[in-house]
């Protein structure tokens, strides 16, 4: 039932009547009866007014926490990336997809293999300057197979970034510090979208591309813009007192400018940036040439760095959907076809899951070796509850700061059966010279 607002007026003698205002139940109303206060007073009738209004729900302020919800924010990107598709097959039919499926073979694939390989072991690598920038230890070997796994899962699971929270995770915990652990990863993914940024600015302004025109003219205003924006916060930041969140912000850059501008990091980061870089627009053009696309490198070229901005939204499924709208929008608009654009970036997209199955048989094995260590957990556990008390286990007593272990003054094994089986043993005491009284 519903609560209704009640609102009661008390009069009292020669003073100016108040008014008290309570949520009561319906219920709590007798009928045919004095209705009784909260505090369980009774009330007399002549001095009580009630008014009774129902509550309204407001459908606006509901309509929109339920869109800020945090179950609608997980889902969005799977929902636009499916929208995408959706739209796609709709207007090019699913005959593109399956031509570009068909057309992939055996070599092609090997291909991807080969490109993946170097472009996760050059990540790897950006990855181990980074924790190492941030005084974490991260062998190159496990970071490669980490690497792998995240992109396994990124490519199989919604949303494209799961596996590199499941990376960041894991290695900051394995590390003992979750929350370097975890920045490690978020400054090496911002190294690789920062090269994409930089390269990608450079050929989209230089080379011709369907958003030439466009970008030289919105270039200097967004530069302009962006100048504007940094003075207005350096100048905000000049005058504000330092706050805890300004110190974590600080530190946070500092942080990022260890792991990736030092002395020591920044020629590897910024040559790992470039050969992982180089091997995604080198996969690019090897899907469009499957696809049978005679367009040159020169052309493919721009065409491909937008694929690869828009993959970087997080509105896909496992890097499906912005991918394929973009390439297909940009084929058409250089006059390549549309349907063209999408088979290649259907190759592309079966390749990049290709590139990642290695990730598969790390799970694997990691999986079983989780198994194996289990097992011997089991294992250790019973043989403990089958002999719960050892025969000669040593006791510790805590005596002040320290524990003194009295296992120095516990009799040998060998010394018991020497005294049992034989009365005059042969073997010196601790410390002390043989004595008759000794023996």
């Amino acid at each position: 039932m519903s609560v209704e607002t009640v609102r009661t007026w008390v009069g009292l003698p020669g003073a100016e009547p108040r008014e008290r205002h309570t949520d009561l139940d319906v219920a709590s109303v007798p009928v045919g009866g004095k209705p009784v206060a909260p505090t369980g007073v009774a009330v007399s009738e002549d001095r009580i007014g009630v008014i009774v209004s129902a509550s309204r729900p407001d459908a606006a302020r509901s309509f929109f926490s339920r869109l800020g919800s945090r179950a609608v924010r997980t889902h969005f990107g799977t929902v636009a990336g499916v929208a995408i598709l959706a739209v796609l097959l709709w207007r090019l039919g699913t005959g593109v997809f399956l031509d570009g499926l068909r057309r992939i073979d055996g070599p092609t694939l090997l291909v991807g293999l080969g490109i993946g390989l170097v472009t996760t072991v050059f990540s790897a690598w950006r990855w181990q300057l980074v924790a190492r920038g941030l005084r974490i230890r991260l062998p190159l070997g496990p970071a490669v197979a980490d690497y792998y796994r995240a992109l396994f899962l990124n490519a199989a699971l919604p949303g494209g970034v799961l596996g590199d929270v499941h990376r960041a995770v894991r290695h900051g915990q394995s590390a003992g510090d979750v929350g370097r652990g975890v920045r490690s990863v978020v400054i090496e993914r911002a190294a690789g979208q920062l090269a994409l940024a930089v390269v990608g600015a450079a050929v989209l302004l230089t080379m011709p591309s369907p958003v030439l025109a466009d970008a030289r003219h919105f270039a200097p205003l967004i530069v302009f813009a962006a100048l504007g924006a940094l003075a207005v916060v350096v100048a905000l930041r000049m005058n504000r007192a330092p706050s805890r969140r300004g110190r974590a912000l600080r530190a946070s850059l500092g942080e990022a400018r260890e792991g990736l501008l030092s002395r020591r990091n920044l020629p590897g980061v910024a040559l790992s940036s470039t050969v992982v870089l180089a091997g995604h627009l080198g996969m690019f053009v090897v899907a469009a040439r499957v696809a049978g696309s005679a367009a040159s490198a020169a052309v493919l070229l721009p065409i491909a760095v937008l694929a690869l901005l828009a993959m970087s939204l997080p509105l896909n499924v496992g890097g499906w959907g912005p991918r394929e709208g973009v390439t297909a929008w940009a084929f058409g608009a250089a006059g390549l076809g549309a349907s063209s654009g999408l088979a290649v970036a259907v190759v592309y997209g079966v390749l990049s899951f290709v590139a990642s199955l290695p990730g598969v048989l790390v799970l694997v094995v990691r999986w079983y070796a989780g198994l194996r260590a289990a097992a011997g957990d089991d294992t250790g556990a019973r043989a403990a509850a089958a002999d719960p008390e050892p025969r000669h286990a040593p006791t510790a007593y805590s005596v002040g700061p320290l524990p003194v272990s009295i296992e120095k003054y516990v009799p040998k094994d060998s010394a018991r059966l020497a005294r049992s089986a034989f009365p005059f043993s042969a073997e010196p005491s601790e410390g002390r010279p043989m004595t008759p009284e000794s023996v």
